[in-house]
């Protein structure tokens, strides 16, 4: 009878505690990864790298990862509001972004968000350009409408930098500019961040062949860059709780 009543207890307290535990993931919430940008960001394959990294850190069932890319996009197929350097403004800006966002609204529908990155890679199509004069006011601007739409004041924003394709700016006139304004950015708060790329154009490509500070990262460097990717968005994560 005593043997009975042990086990009863003892199962009773394990029904007691499934709901606390539920309740408790339910409180944390997930972190939400969102990637975008042009051609590179395209070529990177969060599968690879990124996703492992950050579910190893916080769990697989806590994290949510959403990356949606165009190569050879200017920012204003995310930014709504981008005007030219001449004050022009284009019939279309922020398609992309609404597309992005069609992936991201029904995955977060109904969840408790615990934390929210924005990963961007892109600028090489404003570089070409010569649209660094606003491009500034455009990371800015968008980093503002995601957390805007969000509705959240604690994003976290990392950028991945330009790499050093073309630092003397034969191909891409404004490839430095637009380089050192993502590094301002990334600096001008605590949390922002910015990912270094110099070193991963060099090596085999997807397709196997052998390239030299090029504009596309080799196979190995897109995996390096979402270990980057992680590495950085898991600080910012971190830095948000101290």
């Amino acid at each position: 009878m005593q043997k009975k009543f042990v086990i009863t207890a003892f199962i009773a307290a394990i029904l007691v505690a499934i709901p606390i535990l539920n309740s408790q993931e339910a409180t944390a919430g997930r972190h939400l990864f969102i990637l975008s940008g042009q051609s590179n960001m395209q070529g990177h394959h969060p599968d690879e790298a990124f996703t492992p990294a950050v579910e190893k850190a916080l769990g697989k069932e806590n994290v949510i990862v959403i990356q949606d890319a165009l190569g050879g996009q200017p920012i204003q197929r995310w930014w709504k509001d981008w005007t030219a350097p001449d004050g022009s403004k284009p019939a279309k800006t922020g398609d992309l972004y609404d597309r992005l966002m069609s992936k991201v609204n029904p995955l977060i529908k109904g969840k408790k968000i615990a934390s929210v990155t924005f990963i961007w890679m892109q600028g090489e199509r404003d570089a070409k350009m010569e649209w660094g004069d606003v491009y500034e006011a455009s990371l800015r601007g968008l980093y503002s409408q995601l957390s805007k739409d969000l509705g959240r004041d604690d994003v976290n924003f990392v950028n991945g930098r330009l790499s050093d394709f073309d630092l003397a700016n034969k191909k891409y006139p404004e490839w430095t500019k637009i380089r050192e304004i993502q590094v301002k950015v990334a600096d001008s708060n605590p949390h922002f961040s910015w990912v270094d790329t110099d070193d991963l154009n060099d090596g085999k490509n997807r397709k196997g062949k052998e390239i030299k500070n090029d504009l596309h990262y080799s196979a190995e460097g897109y995996k390096t860059l979402g270990k980057r990717f992680a590495e950085s968005a898991l600080k910012l994560i971190e830095a948000r709780k101290e």
